[in-house]
């Protein structure tokens, strides 16, 4: 007669590290705001692309701006806007992915295809390029009304930078360029100001620099 087996118990089962990790990332894990590289990224592209527009420099050294609109301005602040998607923050999403186009498209532009027109076209296609954005940086500016004071002010000297920089160049205006510059350097410090205190009041966690939230 055959002796009953006995049943052994199961070991208990073990959770993959992955999925242990995944869990333990989908409980406390909180991503990091990505809006102050944005801001970073276009004032530094702007501040340095006004310098010349403003005339306070030659601009026999343009070309230096082809470096960072590419890097920090285009594929930077790209990256900064699929990640406030992460954050769903439609504004955010919507502004540094849209200004990151513009850097690799400005990029683009000068790099391949200015040559392309006519002498005497040029100007009226850079202005037709400049009011494009322009109208489009005025609606996000009536959006940033709903952000804060400090967003709000980047988005206002940026509309009209681009308008004054669009008919400048349109017009062959150089005192209008030069106005659209100082006012891309203004819009340069007002989008520093915004990320630096973004890095600050988070990096302290409290409220060192003020930014005025602007009422919902």
């Amino acid at each position: 007669m055959e002796a009953a087996s006995v049943p052994r118990p199961e070991p208990p089962r073990r959770e993959p590290a992955a999925e242990v990790g995944a869990a333990s990332v989908g409980a406390g894990w909180k991503p990091a705001d990505p809006g102050p590289l944005g801001l970073a990224a276009f004032a530094l592209t702007t501040f340095i692309l006004s310098m010349f527009n403003s005339g306070l420099v030659s601009n026999a050294g343009e070309p230096v701006v082809l470096g960072v609109a590419l890097a920090y301005g285009g594929i930077a602040q790209l990256l900064a806007g699929m990640w406030e998607f992460r954050t769903g923050n439609t504004f955010g999403a919507v502004a540094f992915t849209s200004f990151g186009g513009f850097w690799l498209s400005f990029w683009a532009f000068v790099t391949f295809f200015a040559g392309d027109i006519p002498a005497e076209h040029v100007a009226a296609a850079v202005g037709l390029y400049l009011i494009a954005w322009a109208i489009f940086t005025t609606y996000m500016f009536v959006a940033s009304l709903r952000t804060t004071a400090a967003i709000a002010a980047v988005f206002f000297l940026l509309a009209i930078t681009f308008i004054l920089l669009g008919i400048g160049n349109a017009d062959e205006s150089t005192g209008m360029v030069e106005a659209g510059g100082w006012f891309g350097l203004a819009t340069a410090l007002a989008a520093w100001y915004a990320s630096f205190a973004a890095v600050t009041n988070s990096t302290f966690g409290r409220t060192v620099l003020p930014v005025k939230p602007l009422g919902r």
